[in-house]
């Protein structure tokens, strides 16, 4: 009935994605995660237990992070952004969102600078 089944690709559709491009995203990904905890954490003992403590994950899970094989994904990884500037900085880089770092760091001061002033004025 069907000599080709399973052999030819249908007319309609789409277009099957390139398997390469997501698999370097991923491996950047990964490789930009696990370089910003060890800059974070630069060899300190208690790293994987600190991560975990951070964002609920296993130590399976911390130890692929640390190593680059994997990176987070979700809730994990807005546990990291919330607690690490390090990671934050990084995936913003990588991302090419720099300006959206300067703008943070403009707030940071900005704020700095108001508390300086306040207590300024408190004691004149």
């Amino acid at each position: 009935m069907f000599p080709n089944k399973g052999k030819v690709f249908p007319k309609t559709g789409k277009v099957l994605p390139d398997p390469g491009e997501g698999a370097d995203r991923h491996a950047i990904y990964a490789a930009t995660i696990a370089k910003a905890l060890r800059e974070e954490f630069s060899g300190a003992r208690n790293a994987t237990k600190t991560v975990m403590r951070w964002t609920g994950a296993s130590e399976r899970t911390v130890k692929n992070w640390f190593a680059g094989s994997n990176g987070p994904a979700g809730e994990h990884l807005l546990e990291l952004l919330r607690h690490s500037d390090v990671v934050f900085h990084a995936l913003v880089n990588v991302a090419g969102r720099k300006k959206a770092i300067t703008a943070a760091k403009l707030v940071a001061l900005s704020e700095t600078l108001t508390n300086a002033l306040r207590l300024v004025d408190d004691r004149a």
